[in-house]
């Protein structure tokens, strides 16, 4: 690309330049680009295809170095993430969002694939659940309420680590999925300025003991609470004799208070983008097993209308109320967005990377079932493909609301599309519009360079277009 920028994309790809070299910083700010304009599946080689339109003919192998050998680290990527997303938050609580997404993919020989429970096919009716061969990645995203609806955000993913299942993986390198988080929480603790207080919001899986223990000083975690948790009283004071009771007597659990019909309360909140009504009854109390004799407050919803089950939730911080609770956990919701996005959209589980092949004539081993992948070979180019493609995804979101463009998407719509009244806000699809309009307006109907006449342009725009 060449001439002066107007790409808030570009503007906002200078933030990472110190964690590269120039050459791998030239790759990067290329591969985004390109990563963005790639339509169809997202191999590396059909995004090379859109990276020789803009820069011409550069050799692909630099490409595929870039994640199989190039020198840079996932998480300094996360930490300039997390800078740019406080840069967005006013208030004092900073709410990561933790779940965990499986990319499928096949072959004997890929590095890191194992069997994973499968979200997506599993069937919760009663059918046993679906496993898949792929990549399980655990991600932590931030939080950011979105400038048209405070009420309603967006998950901006700033780490992941990849899960490996305990059978393919070594035993001092294994970790679970939940050991995987609070080691990311832990980290970006590190990054958080004075001031600001980091809220935890994860589903069932990682509302958990080695979470909740693990949680650094002053981070609190809410989450769904399981019906049939031992929940007890906070211990009275010392009575002089023996040890101290750590715990008081045993309390109804969630079920049992569902049970009893006194004491509900009726509340009305938005969630979810709408407003709804429940019956809520909350309690402070120890969840022993789980956060030790830290308290926690737990809230017990009821659908008044008997739509949907009776559900319970916590926070570790007692001091905050029911109708924040689950103001924070229905945030979560936000993440399963985010996964819908980076896979239909920019292709997350499409890049066929990290395999590897044998020398020419070496024989191959016996068949055996299952994965039999180098212990080493293709490793770097798995653990950075996806981070990379989570950090185009929160460039792009970042680059959209830094803009003072934000209703283009909304009328550009509806230009194309008059039946389509409805449509208030803009969606991902136009995140993705306007930043190909942008890359497309900086890199092809910019300035020419020195050498390069209005034929050369059109040149490129029209291989850009036969590649789409």
């Amino acid at each position: 690309m060449h001439g002066t920028s107007r790409s808030p994309i570009r503007a906002l790809l200078v933030n990472f330049r110190s964690l590269f070299t120039a050459p791998t910083y030239a790759n990067f700010v290329v591969l985004v680009s390109a990563w963005v304009l790639c339509t169809g599946r997202h191999h590396i080689s059909r995004v090379v295809q859109f990276v020789r339109v803009l820069l011409g003919a550069r050799h692909h192998a630099a490409f595929y170095r870039f994640f199989s050998r190039a020198r840079w680290a996932c998480d300094a990527l996360g930490s300039v993430l997390f800078v740019l997303c406080l840069a967005r938050l006013s208030g004092r609580d900073v709410y990561l969002l933790v779940d965990d997404t499986l990319c499928r993919r096949g072959g004997p020989q890929v590095w890191g694939v194992g069997m994973h429970h499968d979200a997506v096919a599993s069937n919760y009716s009663g059918h046993p659940v679906t496993l898949a061969c792929g990549h399980n990645w655990v991600i932590v995203s931030v939080w950011l309420p979105l400038p048209w609806n405070p009420l309603v955000g967006i998950a901006v993913p700033v780490l992941t680590r990849l899960h490996r299942s305990k059978k393919r993986c070594p035993a001092e390198e294994y970790r679970k999925r939940t050991e995987l988080a609070a080691e990311m929480v832990a980290v970006i603790a590190g990054w958080l300025p004075a001031g600001k207080r980091l809220v935890v919001v994860g589903d069932s899986e990682y509302s958990c003991r080695s979470v909740a223990r693990r949680l650094p000083a002053g981070t609190v975690l809410v989450g769904r609470l399981c019906q049939d948790a031992a929940l007890f009283a906070q211990p009275g004071p010392y009575e002089g004799r023996g040890r101290p009771r750590t715990r008081g007597g045993r309390l109804p659990s969630p079920a049992q208070l569902c049970k009893d019909d006194q004491g509900w309360e009726i509340h009305r909140l938005v969630l979810y983008g709408r407003e709804v009504e429940l019956l809520i009854k909350t309690r402070v109390c120890l969840w022993y097993q789980v956060t030790g004799t830290r308290p926690v407050r737990i809230v017990v919803t009821r659908d008044p209308k008997g739509r949907i089950e009776d559900r319970a939730y916590f926070s570790t911080d007692p001091d905050m109320d029911a109708d924040e609770v689950l103001r924070a956990f229905a945030r979560r919701w936000s993440e399963e967005v985010l996964h819908r996005n980076v896979k239909q959209s920019l292709g997350l589980a499409e890049p066929q990377n990290g395999w590897w092949r044998r020398r020419p004539g070496e024989r191959r081993n016996k068949k055996r079932p299952g994965p039999e992948p180098h212990p080493s070979v293709g490793r770097r180019a798995v653990e950075r493909t996806v981070p990379f493609v989570l950090t185009t995804y929160a460039i792009l979101v970042l680059a959209y609301l830094g803009s003072a463009r934000l209703d283009e998407g909304v009328t550009a719509a509806k230009l194309r599309r008059p039946w389509y009244r409805h449509k208030q806000e803009p969606s991902f699809a136009d995140v993705l519009s306007a930043a190909r309009r942008d890359i497309l307006d900086d890199g092809i109907f910019d300035e020419p360079a020195s050498g390069a006449g209005p034929a050369t342009n059109r040149r490129a725009l029209l291989e850009l277009l036969l590649a789409a």
